[in-house]
Order: structure tokens, then sequence, then C-alpha cells
């Protein structure tokens, strides 16, 4: 358990590190994501019409309470040529923000380690012997984790293709790093190591 432990908070800061030279040295960080035009006048007019923090999208599917079938399928037609004639999109919005760098930084520090953790006691119920084996379970969770939202958000919300790219590219080449160290320290148990070789 405790070369568990130490693997998953190693190849935490591992992935951590990487995120930090992906964001701040090369350019998966920023791809896909552009300044919008004409900022102070759209910050104006969003200031004077949305006062509520939240999670919006555009244009609004209006489907009034206790709706029938028939109700609800009109409503999604009438969307739909909403968004055929634009404009659409999905914003997170606050009016005012007390973002902490600092905090981002640990919570997504302690988040890459848990996600590390979580992949290695996956790992521990293997008998997998071998360094090369254990490193690409450890990838092959990334790549599974890297697609499991960021595919489904370009799918259904419209985000940029090269951003979706670029954040996979980013989560799973997390996961090779990590699991390059996680898998060092990693080795199969007695029982593992007897299974295999009674297989």
């Amino acid at each position: 358990m405790g070369k568990k432990l130490l693997a998953g908070v190693l190849g935490g800061i591992a992935f951590f590190l990487w995120s930090f030279i992906a964001h701040d040295v090369l350019p998966l960080g920023t791809t896909g994501i552009k300044n919008v035009p004409n900022e102070n006048a759209m910050l104006g007019a969003m200031k004077a019409s949305i006062p509520d923090p939240g999670l919006y999208f555009f244009p609004a599917l209006d489907i009034p309470p206790n709706a029938t079938r028939a109700q609800q399928s009109a409503a999604m037609e009438a969307r739909m040529q909403k968004i055929a004639g634009g404009p659409s999109g999905f914003l997170v919005y606050h009016p005012s923000w007390n973002f902490s760098f600092g905090k981002a930084l640990a919570t997504e520090l302690g988040t890459n380690i848990l996600q590390v953790l979580l992949a290695v006691f996956l790992l521990g119920q293997t008998s997998l012997t071998s360094f090369a084996a254990r490193w690409r379970f450890l990838t092959v969770a990334g790549v599974l984790a890297a697609i499991s939202t960021n595919i489904s958000y370009w799918n259904w919300y419209g985000f940029p293709g090269n951003y979706t790219l670029a954040y996979i590219c980013t989560i799973a080449m997390g996961f090779v790093v990590a699991g390059l160290v996680a898998a060092a320290i990693v080795k199969p148990g007695a029982a593992a190591t007897g299974r295999a070789a009674g297989a």
C-alpha cells in the first residue's frame, strides 16, 4: 500500500509538471481559444442582462412544464432552427469572481494525484509483471480519461476540434509521464507473480 501511495503522489506530481509545460511552454493550453472582439461592449451588455453566475446554454430550449412528447419535439425543432440561423453557444459566466491562482494550482495538483492514485489502484488489481505492461495499462487509463468528456463536449456543445485534440493530448500525455513514474514504483505482489507464473 505504501508503494502504491508513493506511486500515486509522485505520478500525480509528474502529471502536474507536464500540465505546466503543456500550458506555459507549449501552445496546447491556448489552442482553439480566441479573444472576443469588442470585448468591452459585450461585457457591458452581459453585466446588464445576466445578473447570476451559472452555466448558460443558448439559444434556450423552451420546454413548458408538463410538456407532452409532441411539445418537447416541437421545442427541440424550434431550437435547432435557431441554432442553424445562429448564434449559439455554451457560456460559463461569473458577474464577479474572487479567483485564487494558488488555490487553483493546489486543486489541480490534488486532482492529478487523485487521478493517478485511482489508476494505480486499478493497476494493483492486475497481475502485470513487466514495467512495459504496467506503463501501457496506465497509459490506456489516461486515454480513457482524456476522451471521456472532451469528445462529448465537442460532439454536443460544439467545442472547437483543435481545442478538443489539444486537451485530449494534454491529459493522455499526462498519464504517459505519470505512468512512467508509477510503473517504476509499483511492482507486482507475490500473489500476482504466482498467478502469472501459473498462467
